[in-house]
């Protein structure tokens, strides 16, 4: 559809703002149900996870973790002789992220039978869409049935004295950077904070971590306590329960001090926060519909956003704040593509616990992986959570070497599995891995938790000898022999 003047609209049956991974599956589903689609886009079409998060962060990251994973494995250890090739390195980065052009991701949206609009989309109003193109030039698009808000989210930076002046690495910067800085500081303890401080440690700065709490703290204790230990090995140097209360950096091109709660400083080159997201909302133009402008946008479970009159208004991804992971992104682009699709049929919606219409694995079975060394991934409810929701639970902790795979992977394999468990119905609420390769047994996890396999049953899918997902079955044994006992 080619651009027509500011005074005139082109009508879709619906509009995407956002031509990210989450704002692509939307259109997908809802052009795969027969109707017409219009993505708007303001940056590169990909969106933060193909050009500054999950991509060029996995390209980076695995480098290390390859060559870690070498090194504990005696004949392949006495192969390793050299630092790694940062050159090399960050040219892997470049190819993945397509040397942030654009035009593939671009030629493939259109492909479907998109049309996609390069600008600045706003609301401008009920069910229309300003969009202001580079040159200043505006059209106005309008929506027949649908707008899906797609527009993810922007690193929030911690509000301590000095932060402008010590101009941060934001997680963007962590990611497309082709310098190493000999000292880094990271500030955080999430998963953007340990991923990078595996990351730049392996390449050569030294990285001091420091974070308010233990890491990791919304995942099982043990993670944190394993994952501190893996990257204080490798280097770094991690200080928890410590807060940066100030920041200077007098000359451009100097050094940056921070300022720790207890009085001391540490000098670093460059400093990354990692201290969480705010919502990219703050001028779409939600003020025209009613909302609050860089406001989180709730939604039901089928993405509806809630407080908007006419059931047209959806919020995908980031910006209903319920995972803030890519994959959660894409799966409830899928479900509310396909929620539209049924509305503007008039077809019933499906949105119980486990239908075609709900997204209520972004409360009961999320999964999540943070590639550091060791990995550690989860999926479902922690012991905690489990408990604080009213169930009647109880743990299984094994050592990952109860597996012999897991002491084939790498000699001296270090690592520990949790299960969560149902007492009532005897099924899974929830399990996590910490160690290296666990990133891969997750998906086993999820499917136990999403399909509430009976744990009488799940004792049945035989897991291959020698592999780490034998762990399964020592996980399942443990379990039978307590409630034996």
């Amino acid at each position: 559809m080619t651009a027509t003047p500011a005074d005139e609209r082109s009508t879709y049956d619906v509009i995407v703002l956002g031509a990210g991974p989450v704002g692509q599956n939307v259109a997908d589903r809802a052009h795969a149900a027969g109707l017409s689609v219009a993505v708007v886009e303001r940056e590169l079409v990909g969106g933060e996870c193909s050009y500054w998060a999950c991509v060029p962060s996995k390209a980076l990251l695995r480098p290390v973790l390859a060559v870690a994973d070498a090194r504990r494995v005696d004949g392949a250890k006495q192969a390793v002789t050299g630092p790694i090739d940062t050159g090399g390195v960050f040219a892997r980065r470049d190819r993945y992220v397509a040397d942030w052009d654009d035009s593939g991701q671009a030629r493939r949206v259109r492909s479907t039978g998109v049309d996609l609009f390069r600008g600045h989309g706003r609301l401008d109003g009920p069910r229309r869409v300003s969009v202001t193109r580079q040159d200043g030039t505006r059209e106005i698009l309008g929506a027949r049935h649908a707008v899906a808000i797609a527009t993810g989210s922007l690193q929030a930076l911690p509000d301590i004295p000095g932060i402008a002046e010590a101009r941060p690495w934001t997680n963007r910067h962590g990611t497309d950077s082709s310098t190493v800085p000999a000292r880094l500081a990271i500030v955080g303890g999430g998963g953007v904070a340990v991923e990078m401080s595996t990351l730049w440690q392996g390449l050569g700065s030294q990285v001091t971590l420091l974070a308010r709490r233990r890491l990791l703290p919304r995942m099982e204790p043990f993670v944190g306590d394993l994952v501190t230990r893996g990257l204080t090995e490798t280097g770094v140097d991690v200080r928890d329960g410590v807060q940066v209360t100030g920041l200077r950096r007098p000359d451009a091109g100097g050094t940056v001090t921070l300022t720790l709660d207890d009085g001391s400083e540490i000098e670093a080159d460059e400093i990354l926060c990692a201290t969480g997201r705010t919502p990219a909302t703050g001028d779409i133009g939600l003020d025209t519909v009613g909302l609050t402008p860089g406001a989180w946008l709730d939604v039901d479970t089928t993405c509806l956003v809630e407080g908007v009159d006419g059931d047209w208004l959806y919020a995908l991804g980031d910006v209903n704040h319920r995972a803030l992971l890519t994959h959660q992104g894409k799966y409830q682009g899928r479900t509310a593509g396909d929620a539209i699709g049924a509305r503007a049929a008039g077809e019933p919606l499906d949105d119980s616990a486990w239908g075609d219409h709900a997204t209520t694995a972004d409360q009961h079975a999320v999964p999540q992986v943070f590639f550091t060394d060791p990995e550690a991934g989860s999926v479902g409810l922690t012991a905690e959570q489990a408990t604080d929701a009213g169930h009647r639970c109880t743990t299984i902790d094994l050592d990952m070497t109860a597996a012999q795979g897991a002491n084939l992977y790498a000699d001296g394999y270090r690592g520990h599995a949790r299960i969560v468990v149902d007492l009532d119905r005897e099924v899974l609420l929830g399990a996590t891995f910490v160690g290296q390769g666990v990133s891969e047994l997750l998906h086993s996890a999820t499917v136990a938790v999403v399909g509430e396999v009976p744990l009488k049953r799940l004792r049945h899918a035989v897991a291959c000898f020698p592999t780490i997902s034998e762990i399964w079955l020592f996980l399942l044994a443990a379990y039978q022999q307590r409630k034996d006992n």
